[in-house]
């Protein structure tokens, strides 16, 4: 309800504001979230370790957070219950086990899933470790979570120098749920939302910049190859080629452990085989027949992505149908799409975002998560029929003006 109140009050009273205004308000709603420790997840504190991991010289593809070899690097703010001079019991390479037991969190530390290595791609990984060269162990997860804010401020800026009226850069950048996953919890997808941001108004002027922007945000997170249909043959090629290249030298470190927990992570939130994904679709479909579904949708959406519409209106609904067929239960996935909503001036898609905070709340009641995305699903498509409408009866009065004359 915040981010409704947001979108009234930026349209109705912020006519006229400059673009200098808007970014000046957006840095103040990032300050609020700088003053407590994140609030909606634990992740900051990895991203604080892995950053921390890679400037000790080990990986974090390889080491898991308990292992007491890398008891070096512990301290009171990341590992409460846990000294450097005690043992966890943990050594040698990870197990990437797929038990329960071994993902679970643990007391000693504040690190979420501490037996089990990162999931983070390449080029999160070397933005955990430049923000760790440069914050004390003491300070935590601030560090971060200015750079995060920094980050959200950028992009209220991109964001508002696109267009005339700088009160859709204020959709992102006043936005509640940006102050809150950006400055607080400092979520990298901030740093995703950013490049393809930039990938997306460079793609027609500097073709090979856009595809290394995409590929770079793909390796922040990896939900930004599904925009590859949105952009040109060559584009494509190169963004592909910038993700592979990510990975290389983490290979060279890690060998076949650079994935990290990435395919046990995919496995235990559903996304392998559909268990505990795609809620709207969970109304009506048992698992195996919901993944079809889903997989047949994200083939259909990426064919149709082909038909060239404006690429910043094709990258919106490409993340917001990925969202709505999916239907993560994190809600600050949702930040890069609210970012192309504002680029694409779709603010419909905003709905997604909004509804993701319902169904996080709902965790644990499936029917109910299902029934608010589809409630979102249904503001998306009503009002892109309606727009569709609205220019089809332009053009039709426009022909007949032109018919008359």
């Amino acid at each position: 309800m915040g981010s409704l109140l947001v979108m009234v009050v930026v349209w109705r009273f912020a006519k006229g504001l400059s673009v200098l205004g808007v970014v000046v308000v957006a840095a103040m709603c990032q300050l609020p979230g700088l003053t407590q420790s994140p609030i909606t997840s634990t992740d900051a504190y990895r991203y604080v370790w892995d950053g921390r991991v890679q400037l000790s010289g080990s990986s974090p593809y390889s080491h898991v957070p308990l292992d007491d070899a890398l008891a070096r690097l512990r301290d009171p703010v990341l590992f409460p219950g846990l000294s450097p001079e005690q043992r966890s019991g943990i050594t040698g390479p990870p197990h990437l086990s797929k038990d329960p037991a071994a993902t679970a969190d643990d007391p000693r530390t504040r690190i979420n899933r501490p037996q089990v290595p990162t999931i983070y791609p390449p080029v999160a990984q070397a933005y955990f470790t430049v923000v760790a060269f440069v914050t004390p162990w003491s300070a935590g997860t601030l560090g971060l979570q200015i750079a995060a804010a920094l980050l959200a401020v950028a992009l209220t800026w991109l964001l508002a120098v696109q267009g005339r009226d700088p009160r859709w850069a204020a959709l992102w950048g006043w936005s509640p749920i940006v102050a809150l996953e950006a400055g607080n919890a400092a979520h990298v997808d901030v740093l995703a939302a950013l490049l393809i941001v930039a990938a997306v108004i460079t793609a027609t002027r500097r073709p090979t910049l856009a595809g290394i922007l995409l590929g770079a945000a793909a390796s922040v997170k990896l939900l930004p190859l599904l925009l590859l249909p949105a952009f040109g043959r060559r584009q494509s090629i190169v963004a592909a080629g910038t993700f592979i290249a990510s990975y290389l030298p983490h290979v060279v470190a890690a060998g076949t452990l650079v994935l990290g927990f990435l395919p046990g992570y995919l496995t235990q939130e559903g996304f392998a085989d559909g268990s505990s994904r795609s809620a709207i679709l969970a109304l009506l479909l048992p698992p195996g027949q919901r993944q079809l579904v889903a997989g047949v949708l994200a083939v259909a959406f990426a064919v149709l992505a082909l038909r060239r519409q404006p690429i910043a209106v094709t990258c919106c609904w490409l993340y917001g149908a990925a969202l709505l067929i999916a239907t993560p239960t994190y809600p600050w996935y949702g930040l890069p799409l609210i970012a192309l909503a504002v680029l694409a001036k779709r603010p419909e898609w905003l709905a997604v975002p909004l509804a993701s905070y319902l169904a996080y709340a709902s965790f644990g009641n499936d029917t109910r998560q299902g029934l608010i995305y589809l409630i979102a699903a249904v503001v998306v498509v009503t009002a892109i029929t309606i727009r569709h409408r609205f220019a089809a009866v332009k053009q039709f009065d426009e022909r007949v003006g032109a018919s008359q004359h």
